[in-house]
């Protein structure tokens, strides 16, 4: 009540100082309590106007007041300079990697004048060696097509699609908003491990079921799995792929309390959790417990979904654990149809700090070691591999498809599109454009139409920017990327490539036990299909 009052505070004292003002006029005259009286009356008409327009979610949430932030977008180029070169490790996000989803969900041109924004001549520095003769790609709907030999029902996937969101942690109108925007761009929006609720389902788009340790939509009164609700869920024709949820890049280790205050009839509905007692999300999953189990898991949802795709998602932590799962595939034949490699740059609503900063492995590594495992077991071809975690950029989607992803996912890019401006208040409930908040009045400011569109804009015009990418390489589709087209600068005058720092490692290597680069080798002995061995002394 306090933030709803403060939020509009702006109006209520133009409309008192217009009716005092006008007052004075009536009772005393003078030109200056005409003129104060206006003022304060035009000021009280453009909150109105701001309540009522559906463009602008902060406007609608914050009359007048929001006016201010968009008075300083709009000076340039000193300021707007500033902004862009400011130090990124205050933000969460570079702002000029928000300016091109601004840019692309609203079909504004993103044209610049003098050259690169980026110092170039900094260790780090990234960029992609193109061709003198380039090509024109012209269809830029990239897809993959995900589907191990057990699929029955395979699934043609964009390249980019909208990484785990639960409801919940997004508002109703958020996740309505993407999964129209999704239908629109015939690509897909991953449920988060929050369960299908009834906007997911509303809004038509093709749906990535999530599985998380909390089984929403598919557990019983004691929170195990239930595979006869399991399977109900996955039959809905909306479902096109199921996703284990391992672990989260942002909070690798950790589960998760969704307190019985929070949890509205709606959320209840979705996740299958009864109102006023505590959502709980355990640490680790209670359907298996060793790599043999796990695989088998697979096997099982594989089958109650009559045979659509079915994989994991994972932010890389002890290497060698991940090695025991691809032990138990050779053993038991059983395969994923996909694995997604979650970064710990993945963002979330909440999240301890030390987790945020220091606990999992990064996108990169993380990736790359994947990749390069699969390979070695000869497996990589069977299996698709899709990358997340801070995926914005057309340049962002081509490296890690270079690294040996198949295709990429985003959270907060699409969140952007939808209007997030990083306020950072996902966790209090006070989101201001309406995002990631449960408030019914603040979530009313997020036009569902408007945004869905600019979810759809983004997703089509980052896929266009990465063709012209891959075009200028000299390359026919963004899926010819490989390490040696990325090169970065380690310090002044030297210079490395992708090949250098991330190569591709032979194709079955570990099965010959041949190639001792890296450390492959010493975990790849250590791993074990019965267990995940949480004890052991190295990672």
């Amino acid at each position: 009540m306090m933030s709803l009052f403060l939020r509009f505070i702006p109006m209520a004292l133009s409309g008192l100082a217009a009716a005092l003002f006008g007052l004075i006029f009536a009772l005393q005259g003078g030109a200056w309590a005409a003129v104060l009286a206006l003022l304060a009356g035009a000021l009280l008409a453009l909150g109105v106007r701001d309540l009522l327009q559906t463009r602008h979610a902060v406007l609608r949430n914050y009359p007048i007041l929001g006016h201010v932030r968009y008075f300083f977008e709009l000076i340039r180029p000193e300021i707007r300079q500033y902004l862009l070169e400011s130090d990124e490790e205050e933000v969460p996000f570079s702002r000029e990697t928000r300016a091109i989803v601004y840019q692309r969900s609203k079909n504004v041109e993103d044209k610049r004048a003098f050259g690169t924004k980026k110092r170039v001549n900094d260790a780090g520095y990234q960029w992609i060696t193109h061709s003198i003769r380039p090509k024109k790609i012209e269809n830029t709907d990239f897809r993959v097509r995900v589907g191990g030999p057990d699929c029955t029902q395979p699934y043609d996937l964009s390249l980019y699609n909208i990484s785990a969101m639960s409801f919940g942690a997004l508002s109703a109108n958020a996740i309505l908003a993407l999964s129209r925007g999704a239908k629109a761009g015939g690509f897909a929006h991953d449920t988060g491990e929050g369960g299908i609720s009834r906007y997911h389902r509303q809004g038509g788009g093709d749906l990535i079921y999530e599985i998380g340790t909390g089984y929403f939509g598919c557990r019983d009164a004691q929170g195990n799995f239930d595979p006869q609700k399991f399977a109900e869920v996955a039959a809905d024709p909306q479902v096109k792929m199921v996703e284990i949820k391992l672990s989260q890049g942002a909070k690798p280790g950790q589960g998760g309390v969704l307190p019985a205050a929070k949890i509205s009839p709606e959320i209840a509905e979705a996740r299958g959790v009864p109102m006023g007692q505590d959502c709980i999300s355990p640490a680790s999953h209670s359907a298996f417990s060793t790599p043999l189990e796990f695989v088998e898991f697979i096997a099982q949802l594989r089958g109650l979904a009559q045979g659509k795709p079915v994989g994991f998602k994972l932010c890389i932590g002890h290497r060698r654990e991940f090695m025991c799962i691809v032990r138990a595939m050779l053993e038991t034949g059983i395969t994923p149809d996909f694995i997604v490699i979650d970064g710990k740059e993945g963002g979330t609503g909440a999240a301890p700090l030390e987790f945020a900063n220091h606990m999992g492995m990064p996108l990169v590594e993380g990736l790359t070691f994947a990749h390069n495992t699969l390979r070695g077991v000869g497996l990589r071809d069977r299996i698709k591999l899709g990358a997340s975690g801070k995926l914005v950029t057309s340049f962002d989607i081509a490296r890690v498809l270079a690294l040996g992803a198949d295709w990429a996912n985003s959270a907060r890019g699409f969140m952007f599109a939808v209007g997030c401006i990083q306020a950072q208040a996902c966790h209090t409930n006070h989101c201001p454009t309406g995002v990631a908040t449960q408030d019914a009045g603040r979530q009313r400011a997020l036009n569902v139409i408007d945004k869905g569109t600019r979810v759809a804009n983004f997703h089509r015009n980052t896929l266009k920017a990465l063709g012209d990418m891959a075009g200028a390489a000299g390359l026919s589709h963004p899926s010819q990327f490989l390490p040696h087209h990325f090169l970065m600068r380690e310090k002044d005058r030297d210079m490395v490539t992708g090949e250098d720092v991330f190569p591709y490692m032979p194709e079955g290597f570990l099965l010959r036990e041949d190639d001792a680069r890296f450390g492959y080798l010493v975990r790849w002995r250590r791993a074990s299909s019965a267990s995940f061995m949480p004890f052991d002394d190295g990672v």
